[in-house]
C-alpha cells in the first residue's frame, strides 16, 4: 500500500504539490479560527443549579431543597452523577454530563426538569441555572478605584451601568458583582407594638408587598377624547413605606410607622473584599461563555470598559485587578519563539546532516506544512491554542522530519548505488 502511495506521488507530483499547498493555506486559517488561551479547559461538561432560600439552615436547605432536586435531576439522559451542596440559605446542585454531549442541550434538558419539580419546593425558593461558563471562565477581575465614593454608590454603579454594560460583550456569560453595600429598604419591627395592635408579620408583609404594584385602569372618552387611567403605586422613599396602611383599629389606621422604623440600609454582608491592604473595594468578575476564545473576549471587555468609563462619576476609574490576556500574552509569544527556534536548528541539522540541498529542502517545506495541518485537527476536536497543545507540537517537530530523513537517505543510497553500477556497465562496455 505504501509502496503505491509513493509511486502514485512520484508520478503526480503536481497534484501532490497542490495538496501540500492547499492544506497549508486551510491551516493558515485554522491558526486564526483557533481559540486562544494559557491553560487548557480540563473542567467538566456541568450544568450549576443555584436555589436561594435565605434565613434558613443548612440542615433545612439539605431536606426541603437539596435532596428533592438531586432526586429529580438524576433521570436526565447521558448524565455521568449529580453532587448537591447545601449550606446556609443556599443550595448547589452540579450536574455532570458526558463528556460528548452538548453544553446547551444540557441546560435545556435541566431547565425542562426544574419546571416540572419547582411547585414542589417551598414558597418563595425558585431554583435558577449557573452561567454557561466553566471553572477556569474567570477571565477577568476588575475594582472601581473610588476613594472619595461611598461603598453603597460604588456597589449602585457597579449593579445597575457597568455590570449591563458589560453583560453585553459577545462571549460574555456573565458579569459577577462582589464587595461594597447592596442598598434596600428595611424594615425593623418592634414586636411590643405589634403584640399591642394585634398583628403579625405576615400581616405586615402583605400590606407593604399590596401598596408596592401598579394596578391598570381603562380607557373612557369625554368630549371626543379618550383618556386611560392608570394608578402609580410603586415605593420611592423611606416615608411612603412609613405611611402605608396596615389595618384600621376604631376608625384610626394603624401604619408601618406606627409598629417599627423604616431605614435605608445595606443588606447583610457575610465577608468583605479588601485590596492590597488599602480597605474596601467593589469591583466584578467576567465570567466567559462556554467554548469561547479569551483573547478576544478580553481585547472586546477592555474596548468597552473604555466606553463605560466615560459615564463614571467624576473620580471613579477601572482598575484591573486579575488579567488573564498578559498570561496568554506572554505564554503564546514563549511558545512561538520555540517553535521558530526549534524549525530553525532542525532546519540546519537536516542540511548539514544531509549536505544535500535539495534533500534537506523537501523535508525542511514539511515542517510548516504539517504545523499547518495540527491546527486543522485542533479545530475538529475543539482544541484550544494553549501551553500543552502548542508544547506537544514543539515536542513533536523533531519526529515530524525523522522519516524524511529515512526516506531520503534510503533513496539517495539506493541511487548511488544505481550510479555506481551504471558506471561500471558504462566502462565495463567501453573496455
Amino acid at each position: 500500500m505504501v509502496h503505491k502511495i509513493i509511486e502514485w506521488s512520484i508520478h503526480n507530483r503536481f497534484i501532490v504539490l497542490i495538496l501540500a499547498i492547499g492544506i497549508f493555506v486551510w491551516g493558515i486559517f485554522a491558526v486564526k479560527k483557533n481559540p486562544i488561551d494559557a491553560i487548557p479547559d480540563l473542567s467538566e461538561n456541568q450544568v450549576i443549579v443555584f436555589t436561594e432560600w435565605m434565613g434558613r439552615s443548612p440542615q433545612l436547605i439539605e431536606d426541603q431543597i437539596t435532596y428533592p432536586l438531586v432526586t429529580n435531576l438524576q433521570g436526565i439522559p447521558k448524565i455521568k452523577y449529580v453532587r448537591g451542596s447545601s449550606m446556609f440559605g443556599m443550595s448547589f446542585i452540579y450536574v455532570i454530563f458526558e463528556d460528548d454531549v452538548d453544553v446547551y442541550w444540557a441546560r435545556e434538558r435541566v431547565m425542562e426538569r426544574i419546571s416540572t419539580i419547582s411547585k414542589a419546593l417551598p414558597e418563595g425558593a425558585t431554583p435558577q441555572l449557573g452561567p454557561d461558563g466553566t471553572g477556569v471562565g474567570h477571565v477577568l477581575w476588575y475594582t472601581l478605584d473610588a476613594p472619595e465614593v461611598d461603598l453603597g454608590e460604588q456597589r449602585a454603579i457597579q449593579d445597575w451601568y457597568v455590570k449591563f454594560a458589560l453583560q453585553n460583550v459577545q462571549g460574555v456569560s456573565e458579569i459577577a458583582s462582589f464587595g461594597g453595600f447592596q442598598k434596600q429598604y428595611q424594615i425593623a419591627l418592634d414586636p411590643n407594638k405589634l403584640l399591642y395592635y394585634k398583628l403579625t408579620v405576615p400581616q405586615v408583609i402583605a400590606a407593604v408587598r399590596s401598596n408596592n404594584n401598579e394596578a391598570g385602569g381603562r380607557k373612557f372618552e369625554m368630549s371626543d377624547i379618550g383618556y386611560i387611567i392608570k394608578t402609580s403605586g410603586y415605593l420611592k422613599s423611606v416615608e411612603e413605606i412609613g405611611s402605608i396602611p396596615i389595618k384600621n383599629q376604631n376608625g384610626t389606621p394603624i401604619r408601618v410607622s406606627d409598629i417599627g422604623t423604616v431605614q435605608m440600609t445595606g443588606e447583610t454582608r457575610l465577608g468583605i473584599f479588601d485590596q492590597d491592604g488599602e480597605g474596601e473595594r467593589v469591583g466584578g468578575i467576567v465570567v466567559m461563555r462556554y467554548g469561547e476564545n479569551a483573547a478576544e473576549v478580553i481585547d472586546k471587555v477592555k474596548a468597552k470598559m473604555a466606553e463605560v468609563a466615560k459615564g463614571l462619576p467624576k473620580g471613579v476609574k477601572f482598575d484591573i485587578v486579575y488579567d488573564r490576556g498578559e498570561l496568554i500574552k506572554e505564554s503564546i509569544d514563549s511558545i512561538k519563539h520555540t517553535l521558530i527556534e526549534e524549525m530553525i536548528v532542525v532546519s540546519l541539522v537536516v542540511i548539514i546532516f544531509l549536505f544535500h540541498w535539495r534533500s534537506a529542502v523537501s523535508i525542511i517545506i514539511q515542517i510548516p506544512i504539517t504545523i499547518a495541518a495540527s491546527f486543522i485537527l485542533l479545530n475538529a476536536f475543539g482544541i484550544s491554542s494553549n501551553i500543552m497543545s502548542l508544547t506537544g507540537i514543539a515536542l513533536a517537530i523533531g519526529v515530524i522530519v525523522d522519516n524524511g530523513i529515512i526516506m531520503s537517505e534510503n533513496a539517495y543510497k539506493h541511487l548511488s548505488e544505481r550510479y555506481a553500477q551504471w558506471q561500471a556497465d558504462q566502462n565495463q562496455t567501453t573496455s
